[in-house]
């Protein structure tokens, strides 16, 4: 009996604490501030030496997604165009333990996979030792059947807002087309209609 109960209530902890972190909500995002732009653009930069040891604060990840992504307007409009306003691009974060989804609405991270997956993003360097890799995920049924061009554009758009931060900030940031495409499709649980079109690691600079 006594073994029974231990059982039961070692059962409820791990399910309460995948319920806890199936919902990372993030720091209001600092909407002011940083770098001019002219100076961010200035200093956009690619940079593939990051540090494996350390990490993005909480609110550095959470001025990034809204910088990339976020919404900046009353009528649910982002901080980057996309055509049509279809908003048909997902970002996922895939992490040092786990890999989530984007929610903009929210302004949260939802876990999608628990476990270290970076590795199998990419075998390059610069991705296994970045904090996050951000996959770029264009949901076609939003499109109305896809049209991989105009998601290229709409994802670049985003990218390039994640570089503009990544210079005002200091990170390090490196776009890639460079995924394994099959195998994180699996991790992240993608529908058939939601198609990879690039990833952006991002992470402390070792220099």
């Amino acid at each position: 009996m006594k073994i029974a109960l231990t059982c039961m209530c070692s059962l409820l902890l791990t399910f309460c604490a995948m319920s806890q972190n199936a919902e990372m909500k993030l720091p209001a995002p600092q909407k002011t501030g940083g770098m001019p732009l002219m100076e961010a653009l200035s200093k956009r930069a690619t940079n593939r030496s990051l540090d494996p040891a350390r990490s993005l604060s909480d609110q550095q990840l959470s001025n990034l997604l809204w910088a990339a992504w976020g919404i900046n307007r009353p009528d649910g409009r982002r901080t980057a165009a996309s055509a049509m306003n279809r908003q048909e691009i997902d970002l996922y974060l895939v992490g040092r333990k786990a890999a989530y989804l984007y929610d903009a609405k929210e302004h949260s991270l939802k876990l999608v996979a628990e476990g270290d997956h970076r590795s199998e993003v990419s075998s390059q360097d610069f991705a296994k030792n970045g904090d996050w890799i951000v996959i770029f995920a264009a949901d076609y049924d939003k499109m109305g059947g896809g049209n991989e061009a105009i998601a290229g554009i709409d994802a670049g758009l985003i990218a390039q807002n994640i570089y503009l931060y990544g210079a005002s900030e200091g990170l390090g940031v490196v776009v890639h087309a460079s995924v394994d495409r099959d195998t994180i499709s699996k991790v992240l649980k993608l529908r058939p209609a939601q198609h990879i079109m690039i990833a952006q690691t991002v992470g402390i600079p070792t220099r």
